[in-house]
């Protein structure tokens, strides 16, 4: 064990964040803290960093362990470069380095005794250098610089002149080359493109201490941790797995309470009207028995109910009318700015219902494009056309259209005179506003959450083409499943950029990846994109050597949008068979045992008629399910 919580308490006035809280975290561990936004995840990571007390309690780090710490925002002044920053974590083999080449100096002036004793200083250090893996320090360290996205042009920026999130990826860059024995990284995946993300991934699976995590990234969490503490209402729960096993298991957990609740509020109100009946009769003995009933009744002891979750809140979207089939059509468009080249001879097409994914990294020009179909920049060539009867929804986080003097329920009811206060709150519940919070001035709120009230205002917008750019920044795990939910009900048609994979996984019907300058078209979700990329990014943005050799390996790309509308269908009708004739094998196979069962029966065996009538049956039988067994095969090959 390396780190240890025990009881430990902490409240600001009346907000109780954790009480009597205990976990504990193994060498080597990787673990995650989850909980919705505002639950004390960055309050219980500041208590295990020592930056607040707790109330009550102890957090333990074994004797001779170092905790090494990354904050979700970071104010950083330094007067270095980029590479002088995070070479700073190596400042100690650095100053080692320095040491073993002054002493080579002095060797060369030096005899006797003096000289065994400064090469024995040598050769200590130089054991120690190795130790450290010294001889590797400078490519360690450009690395790690490449891994969090920065090339090599960057390294000689100067960090002053870098925005927030350019600054938290240098800290974690000096963070992870310090490499304590336990790591507290508090949303490392935030300001990272998806390559970022997946050497991060890597880095941390190999990473040789412990490591503690905060994030919203599922799929990252999926990847990396095998063990969840969940920090809710001021509780503190352990589960064993990844996010994916600790989300089923709560599911579970919950389901098992309320099913005990239920059942005891049963047993409790059948009690209550058996003494109400007892007593009405009013007689010496019935009392009796209603007070002893009351004792038991006292005993009982009561079973909490569990708390209702934001997942029971459901966003229904439904567009105002049917836009035709042809609802984007985009045609040569280009983008550059000085010195930066976006996207060249860009073409593709988007059809009615289809929700459709960009991804690409940081810089490629992901949302620039969101912002030329909007009218918002203007495109340097190229042209694009919306269909018949298309409405867009625009959901972008740099240009929200908010009233600073409204509050978010007047912003809301304002603009949508006709929705019912339920339906209001409902809605603003889903994106993180309850209670009190929704009468709050929009000129009081973070830009975090001047973006949740404009992707709640989206939502209502009856829009029949939404266009979103990074619409799960800044929700929280129980939000980013509520908007899922509503998006893969949606009818209408979706475009949206989004670094969050499992999110993606689980609303995109269809990928283009933003990479060399061009798009490449992936039918299928983001487990589909890695299955093909290397292959279909080859073929589409590789140079024209790589094309010719992947020719016959690409040609599900090369379809027509019919086409592939139609293999879809093939593969939805395969798999329907296929599970008709499973449910009927299984179906012939228990019938088929039933009757074996039943001609060991007396009553069954000496009746001829009935024999030869089951004889019958089965044979009939096995001749259907040669027949089935034959189109089982046909189906599943």
């Amino acid at each position: 064990m390396i780190l240890a919580c025990h009881g430990i308490s902490k409240a600001f006035g009346e907000n109780v964040i954790v009480t009597e809280g205990s976990f504990h975290i193994e060498d080597h561990e990787k673990a995650a803290l989850v909980g919705p936004n505002g639950a004390g995840k960055t309050t219980l990571f500041k208590m295990i960093a020592g930056e607040l007390p707790a109330d009550s309690g102890e957090v333990v780090l074994t004797r001779d362990k170092t905790l090494g710490y990354l904050a979700q925002h970071q104010d950083m002044v330094s007067g270095s470069t980029i590479y002088e920053e995070v070479k700073l974590a190596k400042a100690d083999i650095i100053a080692m380095e320095e040491q073993l080449r002054a002493i080579e100096l002095e060797l060369k002036h030096l005899s006797g005794e003096a000289l065994n004793t400064r090469l024995e200083t040598y050769n200590r250090l130089t054991a120690a250098f190795e130790r450290e893996n010294g001889y590797a320090c400078e490519s360690e360290i450009t690395g790690v610089l490449k891994g969090l996205g920065f090339s090599e042009a960057d390294f000689s920026k100067p960090v002053a002149t870098l925005s927030g999130g350019q600054k938290t990826r240098v800290s974690l860059g000096k963070l992870l080359l310090t490499k304590p024995d336990i790591l507290l990284l508090d949303e490392p995946t935030n300001h990272l493109d998806l390559n970022s993300i997946a050497w991060l991934e890597t880095y941390l699976l190999n990473y040789p201490g412990a490591v503690l995590i905060v994030s919203h990234d599922r799929y990252f969490l999926d990847r990396v941790v095998t063990k969840v503490l969940e920090i809710e209402l001021g509780k503190l729960m352990t589960y064993m797995g990844g996010y994916t096993d600790y989300a089923e298991k709560k599911r579970m957990l919950r389901e098992a309470r309320l099913k005990e609740y239920l059942n005891q509020q049963q047993e409790i109100k059948h009690h209550e009207a058996v003494i109400e009946k007892l007593r009405s009769f009013n007689r010496e003995k019935s009392i009796k028995r209603a007070e002893s009933r009351e004792k038991m009744l006292e005993k009982i002891k009561p079973v909490e109910k569990p708390v209702e979750v934001n997942t029971e809140i459901h966003l229904n979207l439904e567009p105002s009318r049917i836009s035709g089939n042809d609802v984007l059509t985009v045609e040569s468009l280009g983008k550059s700015f000085p010195n930066q080249v976006l996207f060249t001879d860009v073409s593709f097409e988007i059809k009615r219902g289809e929700h459709v994914a960009i991804i690409g990294d940081n810089g490629t020009g992901k949302t620039t494009l969101l912002k030329i179909l909007n009218q918002v920049l203007p495109a340097d060539t190229g042209t694009f056309t919306l269909g018949t009867n298309v409405e867009i929804g625009y959901y972008d986080q740099e240009h929200h259209v908010l009233h600073m003097d409204k509050t978010i329920f007047d912003e809301i009811s304002d603009d949508y005179p006709t929705l019912t206060n339920t339906r209001i709150r409902n809605m603003l519940a889903a994106f993180l506003f309850t209670g009190d919070d929704v009468f709050k001035r929009i000129g009081d709120l973070s830009g975090g959450e001047r973006g949740r009230v404009s992707l709640a205002k989206l939502m209502l917008s009856q829009a029949n083409f939404l266009i979103l750019d990074e619409p799960t920044n800044h929700l929280d795990i129980s939000s980013k499943e509520i908007l899922e939910k509503a998006l893969n009900d949606y009818t209408g048609t979706l475009l949206y950029v989004s670094h969050d994979r499992y999110f993606i996984n689980q609303t995109a019907t269809r990928i283009l990846d933003l990479v060399n300058h061009t798009f490449v078209n992936y039918i299928g979700n983001y487990d589909y994109y890695l299955e093909k990329r290397e292959e279909l990014t080859a073929a589409y943005a590789g140079g024209k050597e790589h094309a010719d050799a992947c020719t016959e390996n690409v040609s599900e790309a090369k379809l027509s949008w019919q086409e592939r509308k139609e293999a879809q269908a093939r593969e939805r009708k395969r798999l329907s068979e296929l599970k008709k004739t499973e449910e009927r094998i299984t179906e012939l196979e228990e019938r088929d045992t039933e009757i074996n069962g039943l001609m060991t029966q007396e009553e069954v065996f000496t009746n001829s008629v009935r024999c030869q009538e089951l004889a019958d049956e089965k044979t009939r039988i096995a001749a259907e399910l040669e027949e089935l067994y034959e189109r089982w095969e046909e189906l599943g090959s």
